[in-house]
């Protein structure tokens, strides 16, 4: 940007609530440092942003309306596109405003985003396969999948950029869309720590995430249930949408077990620091769908910069970051019976030298080289192409 140019307008938006979503955050972390952000989305405004227009939480950004549920049914997509609550909210938000480039989270926002954009140029983050995002409930796959199939159909072609989480996923879109994209991980920033020392004959263990059904942590309270008493677990997890219900399920499945603990949320910025006074970060989920059969999810990463031991479930891409640098043990499946066996088996030993490893992963396994990326992308969308990175390839740190 030229010194005593105005700055440059960018719009994000994420049907989200942005303050909580560690990848949107991450990304305004970058959008900052080249324009004057205004984001759009569910809850309080993120810090550094210029201006936030807030949408109602109770707003679906699907069109789950009677009248909309009738039109996915239909198949009219195109009529439907934008009927949903919380993008007919955004839309009369940004109704006469304009931008210099605009950036879609999911593809549920490329319609509004490519309305909105008025000619500017669009990044769209898919973040994952956002065909299947919910294949696994009946409801989602009869009437959403084909209308996910069709967005993305109509409108990766008329993106600038796109850019999802990792290779598997990114090999899809080429195949199936004949999109390119850049890879953007959900690694976190770099923490610059040490591994907790050990707690004498313990083995503590630890999860994060959201409180929502399908994510398998009736599997991970079931597995530590059935190891011995050196064994803790610790919850970290944000509530869902659903009013605390499974929240309520959770904790009645875990009854009076003294050594399985829901622990409130921590804020993104505050969660490596947390997870650092910890052993072993564990996670398991079934392949239900094809995101989670190609999962690689930020907490992988989180784990690594707490300086953790992880254990996950196989699944490729998690799997060659866990062998590629050796700072853990996969699960064979997702069972809690295979998380339990795995978790059994660990010496105190193991979990220290996998700590170690950790330790040393978190200098490459961080969001530098994913922040350069997003810079670039969107540096060349603005017209300043000095230092273009388009990043393709799984990064060579492994």
């Amino acid at each position: 940007m030229v010194d005593g140019a105005p700055r440059r307008r960018i719009l994000c938006i994420s049907f989200s609530d942005i303050t909580a979503d560690a990848r949107v955050l991450r990304q305004l972390d970058v959008l900052t440092g080249l324009g004057d952000v205004t984001t759009v989305g569910y809850g309080d405004a993120p810090a550094g942003v210029h201006e936030h227009l807030s949408v109602d939480p109770g707003l679906a950004s699907l069109p789950q309306t009677l009248g909309g549920v009738a039109l996915l049914a239909a198949r009219r997509f195109d009529t439907v596109e934008l009927r949903a609550p919380a993008l007919r909210a955004a839309a009369e938000l940004l109704a006469g405003r304009s931008f210099d480039v605009v950036i879609a989270n999911e593809a549920r926002a490329m319609a509004l985003a490519h309305r909105v954009a008025r000619g500017a140029p669009v990044l769209a983050d898919m973040h994952e396969w956002a065909p299947e995002e919910r294949s696994h409930v009946t409801s989602w796959r009869l009437l959403v999948r084909p209308f996910m199939y069709h967005q993305c159909r109509k409108y990766l072609p008329l993106m600038s950029t796109v850019t999802t989480v990792n290779q598997a996923i990114g090999e899809l879109y080429r195949d199936r869309f004949a999109t390119p994209c850049r890879i953007v991980r959900n690694a976190g920033p770099f923490h610059d720590i040490a591994p907790s020392p050990p707690a004498e004959g313990r083995i503590r263990l630890v999860h994060s995430g959201g409180a929502v059904p399908g994510r398998n942590i009736e599997a991970l309270i079931e597995a530590v249930r059935g190891l011995d008493e050196r064994y803790t677990l610790d919850l970290y997890l944000v509530p869902g949408r659903d009013g605390g219900r499974y929240l309520a399920k959770l904790r009645d499945l875990i009854g009076g077990d003294p050594r399985i603990a829901l622990r409130d949320p921590v804020r993104p910025h505050e969660l490596v620091p947390v997870l650092n006074g910890y052993d072993v970060g564990i996670y398991s989920l079934p392949p239900l769908t094809p995101n989670h059969r190609l999962m690689l999810p930020n907490k992988i990463f989180d784990f690594v910069q707490a300086r953790l031991a992880v254990v996950f479930n196989s699944a490729p891409e998690t799997d060659r970051l866990i062998t590629g640098h050796g700072f853990g043990t996969i699960a064979p499946d997702h069972t809690a019976a295979a998380m339990r066996d795995t978790l059994a088996a660990l010496t105190p030993e193991q979990v220290a030298g996998y700590k170690q490893a950790a330790h040393r992963a978190a200098a490459v396994l961080n969001s530098a080289e994913d922040a350069a990326v997003t810079r670039a992308a969107v540096a060349e969308l603005l017209g300043d192409s000095a230092q273009p990175v388009s990043r393709s390839e799984p990064p060579s740190s492994v």
